[in-house]
């Protein structure tokens, strides 16, 4: 009987913990997905569970891009036949943690602008936001449109979340070339 009493004791502890999803841990690849299904890897994130939060390292690979300077700026773009996919850096302070409810900082991080091929600047109107959500062991995003005007000013000191939804639009995935993300 007391044997018994041990087991069910430890079974309970092991399983008592935070419990992270497998999307959460580890080492993964972000590639962005084009509409016939195509990925393009544009780097990784290494994800180290520690209480109720994930923190993260988002690592891009250089590659992929190619550098640009646009309206006065350099950028690194994935470029595409039609358009390309611009990195916009995140300029305010996150914490770069996640929940499982919570993927706000990795959205944040994938912030991107779209322009065509033969543009020749680009329009801060054309920005791209990943909603992210968790599907089994990977992290799936579908493209929300937004004007990066809204970040050219600070946020108020602590608002870690100045990108609120009714800034969000949704759009249309067949008139963009990747509209989706997945982290694998």
């Amino acid at each position: 009987m007391r044997k018994y009493v041990i087991l069910s004791f430890v079974i309970s502890h092991l399983f008592s913990g935070p419990v992270f999803s497998d999307a959460l841990s580890g080492t993964k690849v972000v590639s962005l997905v084009a509409g016939d299904g195509t990925k393009v890897a544009i780097g990784s994130v290494e994800f180290q569970p520690s209480g109720d939060v994930t923190s993260y390292r988002l690592t891009f690979d250089q590659a992929p891009f190619a550098h640009h300077f646009l309206s006065m700026r350099p950028f690194k773009c994935v470029e595409g036949p039609q358009k390309y996919w611009c990195l916009v850096p995140y300029p305010y302070e996150i914490r770069r943690e996640v929940t499982e409810g919570d993927l706000t900082d990795l959205e944040y991080d994938l912030l991107f602008i779209w322009k065509g091929a033969a543009e020749y600047g680009i329009n801060m109107w054309n920005g791209v936001y990943y909603d992210l959500v968790i599907e089994g062991d990977r992290i799936t995003g579908s493209l929300r449109e937004l004007d990066m005007d809204t970040l050219s000013a600070p946020p108020a000191p602590g608002n870690f979340r100045p990108l609120s939804a009714d800034i969000l639009h949704e759009a249309d995935p067949d008139s963009h070339w990747l509209p989706g993300v997945v982290i694998e």
